[in-house]
């Protein structure tokens, strides 16, 4: 795209973004657009918190980074309700593969990551004077934006502090971008504490583990860093595939296991699990797939939106069109313990901690956990009712009146609904997982798979744990699919479809031309970036 196409673009930019009320258009500073004068923070510490508050408000958010993760894949969709979740197309544009250069989710997620990685560029200045722990949590703030900037654009601007506010920032992209950040991270698992499994709130700060973790993800997605700007391709380096494996038997050796227990994992308690958590406030994923009626004699709550595709439902274990459990939880359809289940009532209130009473009963108990299919509960065991007084089933598949498949004109009946993070247990809590052992777990079996080793073993433990069948022998499909069970809307989605070459294929709603389209691996630079900085170059086919 030559200049003179970006100004006439960058006008018809400007012009829609004024009609878009959550849209600040007063450009902050970033890498791009930084003020003159700096000279170092005169208080560091502050500035370190404040970066640490912007990282846990954007992480709470269910749009912008996480919609990006989730929504432009098969595990997230967002149909049009009525008037509502219209938005002018935004949710559908994202799961159809037709953002454009626009799209506040795609312009908004490159400005506060890359805003993030300047102020803890800002922090590390020798001019600001930063106590040692201070600088080394920076460290890591900002090799965890660069990655995500990494992952999602291809092209990482960073400027140096010490220079002019007049010079232009250096543009990282494959393999120079990953050793930039895995050099930070090196220095992190270096000076970072030990905070060893169990530990409660002292994983909200990361240590040598969580930058053990944020390195090997890194490295198990190098290859495909280091061609993304040209289309992709490339096979993993068996070096590479070594140091996952060791750096996630470093985390297991600071204490971190699997855990039994799928759900107890996401309340805010201590668990072997959590490697890092964010003080991010879970409500909107809590209500953001939820039907407002599903409070019940709680009172009204749910934003009626998220749901997911029947084909992702189907990755696990269990009756297709049933998903009950008893109210403690055990399952009536067969399934394994990560599809979670609809109890059919609530429990009486017993002061569980976590837990408050709503008329008798335990606030929220009446919610499944997990995928939430077909009748759901008030906490007396009535049927729930919509807002037109149908029974609240919520169903397969994505209908509008006509009963023909749509993503428009569907009743507030449609989609299977997902939630992880169950408001029985606190509906505002501070206590949203950013790396969990799972994972980690998942990406050494990943590496052993590269490796041309069997991670069978491995991957029976995971998921017999989980109260799922022993598989004879993994495939590489069935390491997708298992991440897949385990991993569904904690952010993760698009980066391993790229890493196992599926995300460009077909699922229910994706638009016919973009099946197949490469230029989708990476999201545009938004307009005003790349006037701001001509050494950006926007990505391709945009």
């Amino acid at each position: 795209m030559n200049r003179n196409q970006i100004k006439i673009y960058l006008s018809s930019f400007l012009l829609a973004w004024g009609f878009v009320s959550c849209t600040d258009l007063e450009i902050e500073e970033t890498d791009s657009f930084i003020t003159d004068g700096f000279q170092g923070l005169e208080n560091p510490t502050s500035a370190l918190e404040a970066l640490y508050g912007d990282v846990r408000g954007q992480l709470s958010d269910q749009a912008n980074t996480y919609a990006l993760a989730e929504v432009t894949t098969d595990a997230q969709i967002i149909p049009t309700r009525g008037a509502d979740w219209g938005d002018n197309g935004r949710w559908r544009k994202l799961h159809q593969h037709e953002w454009g250069l626009e799209d506040s989710d795609v312009i908004t997620p490159f400005e506060q990551w890359n805003k993030n990685q300047l102020s803890a560029s800002q922090i590390l200045d020798d001019r600001s004077n930063s106590p040692e722990d201070v600088k080394l949590e920076a460290r890591f703030l900002r090799a965890y934006a660069m990655w995500w900037i990494l992952d999602l654009y291809g092209q990482v601007p960073f400027r140096d502090t010490t220079a002019p506010s007049t010079d232009l920032p250096v543009i990282y992209s494959g393999a120079e971008a990953v050793q930039f950040i895995i050099a930070d991270l090196d220095l992190c698992i270096s000076g970072l504490p030990t905070r060893a499994a169990n530990s409660g709130d002292e994983l909200k700060r990361p240590g040598k583990a969580a930058a053990r973790f944020l390195k090997a993800k890194i490295l198990l997605n190098k290859h495909v860093y280091e061609n993304q700007l040209t289309g992709g391709g490339g096979s993993p380096a068996a070096a590479d595939m070594a140091q996952v494996i060791s750096l996630v038997d470093l985390i297991a050796a600071d204490g971190h296991d699997l855990q039994a227990g799928y759900f107890d994992i996401f309340k805010s308690t201590a668990d072997s699990e959590t490697i890092w958590f964010t003080e991010s406030n879970v409500q909107n994923v809590i209500y953001a797939p939820m039907h407002l009626n599903q409070y019940g004699l709680a009172g009204g709550g749910g934003w009626n939106g998220f749901s997911t595709l029947a084909e992702y439902y189907d990755l696990f274990e269990g009756d297709a069109n049933s998903n009950r459990v008893e109210t403690d939880l055990t399952a009536l359809d067969d399934q394994e313990e990560r599809r979670g289940g609809v109890p059919s009532e609530g429990i009486a209130f017993s002061s569980r901690p976590g837990t408050i009473d709503a008329e008798g009963y335990e606030f929220g108990s009446n919610i499944g956990f997990g995928f939430l299919i077909n009748q759901q509960y008030d906490l007396d065991g009535t049927k729930l009712a919509d807002r037109q007084g149908n029974d609240l089933v919520f169903g397969r598949d994505f209908v509008d009146g006509t009963g023909a498949k749509n993503l428009i004109n569907n009743s507030e009946r449609t989609g299977i609904r997902i939630l992880k993070y169950n408001p029985r247990f606190g509906e505002n809590t501070l206590h949203k997982i950013q790396f969990r052992y799972a994972d980690a777990y998942l990406m050494k079996a990943e590496a052993m798979f590269r490796s041309s080793g069997d991670p069978t073993n491995m991957v029976n433990t995971l998921r017999v744990l989980r109260d799922a069948t022993p598989l004879g022998t993994v495939t590489e499909s069935d390491l997708l699919d298992e991440r897949g069970r385990e991993m569904y809307t904690e952010g993760y989605r698009r980066n391993d479809l790229i890493r196992f070459g599926q995300y460009l294929r077909g699922w229910e709603f994706k638009g016919d031309t973009e099946i197949g389209n490469s230029k989708r691996l990476l999201f545009p630079i938004p307009l005003p970036q790349l006037l701001a900085n001509p050494s950006l170059v926007q990505n391709p086919g945009y």
